[in-house]
């Protein structure tokens, strides 16, 4: 079946997630920095409200009261604005620094940390006018179309709630005094703007589950993809196939040319057996062959059909399978265990001469 014509069906492989992650491609709702962000700022402003009032007054009292009952030169104008740039910037850059740590946190809380160089790479597909006219009426685009009305329908709803609701302090705000009236409009201004912003993250993170649902969703590999990113990252499955058939089939030559001649195999008595071989004057016996479970059995009915003694010793079977490779001689601390079996086939040879 072409790959063009199968059904992705599969789940999306780390590999694939990491170079989709790599190029940029990650989900994300931008909805949800700004209803995160419209919502800290809302509640900063209100809270530090009347801190930023009083600064505020106290300085446009200062400085216009000076430039009002006293003569000023022209180049007074000049620095009553330089003066206001600097006392805006020192009581509101606390304002702004919550609102970049913030930003940074919501955005590192949906994606992590991610440099994806490829993401600004200059592209001349972007350019093609029948591409960009393909994707404005993409189903892509209708789905954020019609998000874009629903949110505004949504928020504007629980702004006009929110403002009916506040409608008898509005009313009331024309009674007060002047020296409160700014405060009064603030705090209401204030309350109505963090009940869209409510509305607004509660449809964010609506849109965020969808966003991550789509991306899956994008990622979907079909079967074939699936099988050949097995090829590049861990080899064709018919070569590894192949070599451990050869390997199967080199270790059973050696097993067929060496147990014959070998003087014990040692058993677990099912699951493990090694073939060891001793002639004087070699120093030490040598694993000449072995193997578990289905190879074990084959060593075994090899041995007995070429009348090779097989003696049964759990504890030496597994550790000679386990801490001697083939062709090497055992270790001094196994020699007093494998002199006891080798004594054992001498004295059954030997009853066998008699």
């Amino acid at each position: 079946m072409p790959e063009g014509s199968q059904e992705k069906t599969e789940q999306a492989t780390p590999r694939r997630l990491q170079e989709a992650r790599r190029k940029g491609q990650v989900p994300k709702s931008a909805d949800l920095n700004g209803a995160i962000l419209l919502l800290v700022a809302g509640l900063f402003a209100l809270l530090s409200k009347d801190s930023l009032i009083s600064q505020t007054r106290k300085y446009f009292y200062t400085y216009f009261n000076s430039f009002v009952h006293q003569r000023q030169p022209d180049s007074y104008l000049v620095q009553l604005l330089m003066d206001f740039t600097i006392n805006f910037f020192s009581v509101f850059i606390p304002f702004f620094m919550v609102l970049v740590a913030v930003a940074l946190g919501a955005n590192m809380a949906q994606i992590g940390f991610l440099f994806a160089p490829e993401a600004v790479k200059p592209r001349l597909d972007k350019l093609n006018p029948l591409t960009g006219f393909k994707n404005i009426f993409s189903g892509r685009a209708l789905f954020e179309l019609v998000k874009s009305l629903l949110k505004i329908l949504v928020v504007g709803w629980a702004v006009y709630a929110a403002v009916m609701g506040e409608l008898a302090n509005l009313l009331a705000i024309f009674h007060s005094p002047p020296q409160t009236m700014l405060n009064q409009v603030l705090t209401v201004a204030l309350k109505v703007m963090l009940w869209g912003a409510a509305v607004y993250l509660g449809i964010a993170l609506l849109d965020l589950i969808y966003q991550r649902y789509a991306f899956q969703k994008q990622m979907r590999m079909t079967k074939q993809e699936v099988k050949e990113e097995y090829k590049q990252t861990e080899g064709d499955p018919q070569i590894k196939g192949w070599l451990r058939r050869r390997q199967r089939q080199l270790l059973m030559n050696l097993v067929r040319k060496e147990v014959p001649r070998a003087t014990v195999v040692v058993t677990n008595p099912t699951h493990y057996a090694v073939a060891l071989k001793y002639e004087p004057p070699m120093e030490a016996p040598v694993v000449v062959a072995k193997g578990t479970d289905r190879l074990a059995k084959q060593i075994r009915e090899i041995a007995k059909e070429h009348k090779v003694p097989v003696i049964e010793n759990v504890e030496v079977a597994r550790l000679l399978y386990t801490n001697v490779e083939l062709g090497q001689a055992i270790p001094v601390e196994m020699y007093q265990a494998v002199a006891e079996i080798l004594a054992m086939v001498y004295r059954l040879k030997n009853r066998k001469g008699m």
